[in-house]
């Protein structure tokens, strides 16, 4: 197994930092708690950053242009250069107490956005997939309790999904915008799996909660190829840049004065050269 070292790049101090998104040439991101999206640019130095009406749960980019934000417990559209957002479906109505965090959009374009209680109580949650023809919304996984890290195979044939208290990371067989033939295939036991992203062998890297890093693992075997060390606890998730290079979030949430001493750059953003690269970011389409 090789063994990377991750190195600080902004010491961001995030609350609950999630969802990075290499895109426009810029890092976007999100600080759940403080209700923040950021755009970072690594290369000038420099950021952007929006603080919204709700908790952002994840930040994803439209083809027409903008992105469709999970705002609290509903999905809104939302252009950054005017600071417009304009409701799109919410969902969940009927249920008061959860809010949307992360998705992704699939090869095709398809959006898969999960939710879950805001007390992390179990199984309160469900993982949707919305089209972008008239946002049609259908429940594709019920009682979930924490949805997280959404993945596709190279060839698109398979979906992996993270409902983090499990422990796990799930395969679907995936045609067509369906799924079918749940199964664990990968079990990790030294730290919860968070956010996640594939690479263009089909290898998962997955944030690991309470793990101190990011992992590399062959869902087909798998095999651990790799772990990137990271100086924070609670790492939640990661993505790619276009040369193989891997950016990951991190918290600093529940973190006493102490653990703030031993942990000083949690909820930094982190960069690590992986040597591989990572597969299209799926835009809403």
């Amino acid at each position: 197994m090789k063994t990377i070292r991750a190195s600080c790049i902004q010491d961001a101090g995030a609350i609950l930092g999630e969802g990075p998104l290499w895109h426009l040439d810029q890092l976007w991101w999100v600080d759940i708690e403080r209700r923040q999206i950021h755009a970072s640019d690594p290369t000038r130095q420099t950021e952007r950053l929006w603080t919204l009406p709700d908790r952002v749960g994840f930040v994803v980019p439209q083809a027409m242009g903008g992105f469709l934000v999970g705002l609290g417990p509903q999905i809104v559209e939302w252009d950054p250069e005017h600071g417009v957002m304009d409701k799109v479906f919410h969902p969940e109505a009927d249920i008061s107490k959860n809010r949307f965090n992360d998705a992704k959009c699939d090869p095709e374009g398809r959006l898969w956005a999960g939710t879950m209680s805001l007390s992390e109580t179990p199984k309160c949650g469900s993982l949707y997939r919305i089209l972008a023809h008239g946002y049609h919304t259908s429940r594709m996984v019920a009682d979930v309790s924490i949805s997280n890290g959404l993945a596709w195979s190279p060839d698109g044939k398979t979906m992996y999904y993270i409902d983090s208290p499990t422990r796990r990371v799930d395969a679907f067989d995936y045609h067509d915008g369906e799924i079918s033939n749940r199964r664990s295939v990968l079990e990790l036991a030294d730290g919860f799996p968070d956010g996640m992203c594939s690479d263009v062998n089909g290898n998962l890297w997955i944030a690991l909660w309470g793990g101190w890093g990011v992992v590399c693992h062959d869902p087909k075997t798998g095999e651990r190829l790799a772990k990137i060390e990271v100086p924070v606890e609670a790492v939640t998730s990661c993505c790619f840049d276009k040369t193989g290079g891997l950016f990951i979030t991190t918290a600093s949430r529940d973190l006493d004065a102490q653990g703030r001493k031993i942990q000083p750059l949690a909820g930094g953003l982190f960069y690590a050269e992986t040597g591989t690269t990572g597969q299209p970011v799926g835009i809403f389409s």
